[in-house]
């Protein structure tokens, strides 16, 4: 019965756009049931925060603002799920709302406990919630009004796992952070540069970000190019090239392992030469937001900008499923890099026709993607 239910539930949210039409009850019940979940994932993080939430993020979460807004939020899930269960025919969107909702004020409610603790580490589930309410609500209006694909709707095919893909990373944040930093900790720890990082971290913040920008991406493009060339780091690069459909939310769907890797190496120019903390940060941020831009369902010419900066429709002939899409366009912010080393694919006025890779091999889940890589290494 649980398993009907859920599938009715994913059924009522992957609706086409013409069977759910304004005054139906089905974006207010969508609006609702994610209102809802936002609340509830907040309300166990804070009651839990020493082992659900990330230290880095305390000052948001202890801000005299937040908690107002959390009830806002649970208000306004209320209101929403009520406003569907009286429009829509089909109540269970409304009603799964609701009962998050409920659900959620109980969970509130109940007595307070010692938060669990686990020896210093913790999961990133406020990381996760504010990650993707800030992505969503930046590229989400851009997509709807400057959409690459006009047909392609917000829940669409594969975006269950791209979600998960997106809480697990998220969740993961300080084993993906310690992992990320070990090449570098090596790399400093047996050598002496204490001269090269004196000029680096004195430069002007401006040129310290551009320099940050430049280093990494040219590291990442021979990273990501050995992804595509070596056939046993393939089949996890592949894993990320089973989207079929691109937006905001595919640029998530990498392997853990290529994350560790990808991650690892293209950090360890940032780390090592000795740039200001407030300049990494920053880079960190833009890379975050450039990320999901690339990936994100959004068309329109950027004119003189497609040459210095990588733009959507550069990255998105990257992931074509066409003959003249493969092992093209590999830098992440500067085709310049691309130029350089013949590698560059930019077709004046086209888009590729499909995504993801011919016959489609990678099978569809998390899970089954996560096993993928080392199945076919095996075989």
């Amino acid at each position: 019965m649980l398993k009907t239910y859920l599938a009715n539930l994913a059924a009522e949210l992957e609706r086409p756009r013409l069977e759910r039409p304004f005054g139906s009850g089905w974006l207010s019940g969508s609006a609702a049931l994610l209102c809802a979940v936002v609340a509830f994932l907040m309300v166990v993080a804070l009651r839990n925060p020493d082992l659900l939430t990330t230290p880095e993020l305390a000052m948001v979460r202890e801000s005299a603002f937040f908690r107002p807004v959390l009830y806002l939020v649970l208000i306004t899930a209320y209101v929403l799920s009520a406003l569907s269960l009286a429009l829509r025919p089909d109540k269970t969107l409304g009603f799964t709302a609701m009962a998050a909702t409920l659900l959620t004020s109980f969970v509130g409610s109940l007595p307070t406990h010692a938060s669990l603790k686990l020896e210093g580490a913790f999961l990133g589930l406020d990381f996760f919630v504010l990650n993707v309410l800030f992505m969503g609500f930046l590229f989400v209006p851009l997509e709807r009004l400057f959409p690459r694909n006009r047909d392609q709707v917000l829940l669409r095919e594969e975006w269950r796992e791209d979600l998960f893909y997106y809480f697990v990373s998220s969740l993961l944040v300080q084993v993906l952070t310690f992992l990320t930093l070990a090449p570098s900790r090596l790399v400093s720890g047996h050598t002496d540069l204490g001269t090269i990082q004196a000029f680096f971290g004195g430069l002007p913040w401006l040129v310290q970000l551009a320099l940050i920008m430049l280093f990494t991406d040219f590291v990442q493009y021979w990273v990501h190019r050995m992804f595509h060339r070596i056939p046993a780091l393939w089949r996890f690069h592949a894993v990320h090239h089973s989207a079929k459909s691109l937006d905001w939310i595919a640029g998530a769907r990498m392997h853990f392992v290529e994350i560790v890797v990808l991650r690892g190496l293209t950090a360890t120019p940032m780390f090592v030469l000795g740039f200001s903390e407030s300049a990494i940060q920053a880079y960190i941020l833009i890379v975050y937001v450039y990320s999901s831009f690339i990936h994100a369902n959004i068309a329109g010419s950027f004119g003189l900008l497609e040459k210095l900066v990588v733009v959507p429709r550069f990255h998105h002939w990257h992931h074509g499923e066409e003959r003249e899409a493969i092992d093209v366009n590999f830098a992440i912010h500067f085709p310049m890099i691309d130029r350089l080393f013949g590698t560059h694919h930019m077709p004046e006025g086209r888009w590729p026709k499909g995504y993801g890779i011919k016959g489609h091999p990678v099978p569809r889940g998390y899970w089954r993607q996560f096993l993928y890589p080392f199945r076919r290494a095996a075989r």
